[in-house]
């Protein structure tokens, strides 16, 4: 329903593309429950033959590995072109790190992955701080109300959802084998984060719709 010029900007196309990115794997997340025997099959090529049930292998892929990767786009689309270059070189080192960590088998992708997530945890911090310098000190962030951009909300709850998920992301095996309850009451703070996050996606998405109330978002022409 937007207009073509928002629909080719990242502004809009990448809060879409978390949300129906969302949709699509956590539905096939549920098919891999449900149809053992591909699940079983695609667990014994990556070497797991111990617990075939398991489908942490799929979202090691979505949850540490794209979604790292899709935030890292997106805080980039918040930042002025002259820090952009950082996310780039993030980018790289963390797709490197993926690939030596797995194919080397020190982090088998069947298994919990603590590493690669405090990597691509300590990256997405990092950025959220560039984002927030850039909040205090570029003259074209210094002109708006914070509070009526889209892009403050977003990287808000992105450092949020981070930070009060890191020990628990970092030492969930851990957790579960000394105190699965703690284990699962700490893992509930990940699924409302992400609900509000996506919430505040499909915000971004409508908010052409309600330009009264949200401001423009300063580097929205330089992407």
């Amino acid at each position: 329903m937007l207009k073509k010029e928002g629909r080719s900007n990242p502004h809009y196309w990448l809060p879409f593309l978390f949300v129906t990115f969302t949709v699509v794997y956590e539905d096939f997340a549920g098919y891999l429950v449900y149809n053992f025997e591909l699940n079983k099959q695609i667990n014994e090529i990556l070497g797991n033959v111990e617990n075939p049930r398991f489908n942490v292998w799929y979202y090691n892929i979505v949850n540490k590995y794209i979604v790292t990767i899709l935030y890292l786009f997106l805080i980039k689309t918040r930042l002025e072109p002259s820090k952009r270059k950082f996310i780039n070189w993030m980018l790289a080192f963390f797709i490197f790190s993926v690939l030596f960590l797995g194919l080397t088998g020190i982090e088998p992708i069947y298994l919990n992955q603590p590493i690669i997530f405090a990597l691509g945890a300590n990256m997405i911090l990092v950025g959220s701080g560039l984002y927030f310098t850039d909040l205090m000190t570029n003259q074209k962030y210094l002109n708006t109300n914070p509070l009526r951009l889209l892009s403050f909300w977003q990287m808000t709850f992105i450092l949020f959802t981070y930070s009060l998920t890191y020990v628990n992301s970092v030492s969930i095996t851990y957790l579960y084998n000394t105190n699965k309850q703690l284990g699962i009451s700490l893992a509930q703070i990940d699924l409302v984060m992400g609900v509000i996050n996506l919430s505040i996606f499909v915000l971004t998405i409508a908010s052409p719709k309600f330009s009264g109330i949200f401001e423009k978002e300063p580097f929205y022409e330089s992407i």
